[in-house]
């Protein structure tokens, strides 16, 4: 499985951005899938995730409210809205996922096997 990571650049404190993960190799549909994030001089953290159907999702309690995942198995695809952008937003989001889950959904990095080259977001303040 290869995964890739679209949709970061520089925005402003308040706006939007919508991060995509595309999956090619194989359909990704029955895994779990996240979105990690990880800053200069940090260690990567775990910002949200989603079952394999879309019906459970969990995030990270600074993006609750402002950030949604969601999925589009037909098109073999994860995607990350994320409004009202702050300026400790900023890192590189890497999308992930999780072949040995369906529903539960990981926080830690090392639970998942496959990994994207990440996208970096910067919000201005």
């Amino acid at each position: 499985v290869q995964l890739q990571a679209l949709g970061g650049g520089l925005v402003q404190a308040g706006d939007s951005l919508r991060l995509s993960c595309a999956a090619s190799g194989r359909t990704v549909s029955s895994y779990v899938m996240g979105w990690f994030r990880q800053a200069p001089g940090m260690e990567r953290e775990f910002v949200a995730g989603i079952n394999y159907n879309g019906g459970i999702t969990y995030y990270t309690d600074s993006v609750k409210g402002r950030f949604t995942i969601s999925r589009d198995n037909t098109k073999n695809m994860v995607y990350l809205q994320m409004n009202s952008l702050k300026p400790e937003d900023t890192a590189v989001y890497y999308c992930a996922a999780d072949r040995h889950a369906t529903m539960r959904v990981g926080t830690t990095p090392t639970q998942y096997d496959y990994w994207g080259q990440g996208t970096l977001v910067t919000v201005s303040s």
